[in-house]
């Protein structure tokens, strides 16, 4: 074999060797640090919308107001993208349209752009939400899932897009787990939206 063959294969195999090395770093990134998904429907319009992408961190500090990717207790396979509101020890209420945890007033200001559509309304979703249908219900966890805080180690989750949301104030999805490996944990905090490109934003 010449020398410019031997040249050749060697940099065919440098070059086979490095495409595998990085494709198994990206395989080990997405298993074990990030998570990339794709929203589905509109539970957490205007702020996510239908075929937004997404990249969430794993095993990220949780804390109240982050946008998380969790398995979907209700259908097998599949995640949901929602919003923490109760931490674990938290009581949560909900009076006339203010959100209160530990009885202190707490703003949301991710629901500014919020408008109640209510030709998909979803039967239950006047619990803790913009209701102008009830008038500002009051409703705690006990009313809607016979506890009165949220449970060590969970979370009370919401989508932003409260009249069509199915999230833990239905008893079929409940408190989420902070065990990734739970049938109903969380897989990541979301740390930006890369498409589309004129939606990008880190979170």
């Amino acid at each position: 074999m010449s020398n410019k063959a031997k040249e050749f294969w060697k940099s065919t195999l440098q070059i086979v060797l490095l495409a595998a090395v990085m494709v198994g770093i990206s395989q080990l990134l997405l298993t074990f640090v990030i998570s990339n998904e794709q929203v589905f429907g509109p539970s957490m319009q205007p702020n996510f919308t239908q075929n937004d992408r997404v990249i969430a961190l794993r095993h990220a500090k949780l804390k109240r107001g982050d946008v998380v990717i969790l398995k979907a207790p209700d259908a097998k396979g599949e995640f949901y993208i929602k919003r923490i509101v109760g931490m674990p020890g938290d009581t949560v209420r909900f009076d006339r349209d203010q959100l209160y945890i530990n009885g202190k007033k707490v703003s949301e200001p991710y629901l500014k752009a919020y408008k109640a559509d209510f030709s998909t309304y979803l039967a239950g979703s006047d619990y803790f939400t913009l209701n102008p249908k009830t008038n500002g219900p009051t409703f705690d966890l006990k009313d809607v899932l016979g506890q009165k805080k949220v449970p060590a180690h969970h979370y009370f989750v919401m989508g932003d897009n409260r009249t069509v949301s199915k999230d833990s104030r239905y008893k079929e999805v409940g408190f989420i787990s902070d065990d990734a490996s739970a049938y109903n944990g969380i897989q990541g905090v979301v740390k930006f939206r890369y498409w589309p490109i004129t939606k990008f934003k880190i979170y």
